[in-house]
């Protein structure tokens, strides 16, 4: 998430949302992300309609984290990142991403890859 953040071109401190459920920080050209973690939820009902009124707003990035509670709300239309621990040692992960097949996502994700293999030690 802080990555993201700073991607974005925000100096805010990022934190976890787990007790307080949603952060939204300020990023470039008036753009805000919506920082969400349903992790301690059983009924997410109440931030359902938060969740849903801010994938609505203009110039806003919704990050959702632990989001299997409120997949009825979330659009078919997202990208999903997935962290899976590596066998071989314990703090590495594979991160596969799952986007919706448009040309325009495809080319985007081929030049991120390109970058992350670019500047990994």
């Amino acid at each position: 998430m802080r990555g993201l953040a700073r991607g974005l071109g925000s100096k805010d401190i990022v934190t976890s949302p787990s007790f307080t459920l949603n952060n939204v920080y300020k990023a470039k050209a008036g753009t805000k992300i919506h920082h969400f973690d349903f992790y301690r939820l059983d009924d997410a009902d109440a931030m359902s309609a938060q969740l849903l009124e801010s994938l609505k707003e203009r110039q806003v990035v919704t990050v959702v984290e632990w989001g299997g509670i409120v997949l009825n709300v979330l659009p078919e239309r997202r990208i999903t990142v997935e962290f899976k621990p590596v066998a071989a040692k314990e703090d590495d992960r594979q991160i596969i991403f799952h986007y919706p097949e448009t040309k325009t996502k495809i080319n985007l994700f081929k030049k991120l890859k390109t970058q992350w293999a670019a500047n990994r030690p």
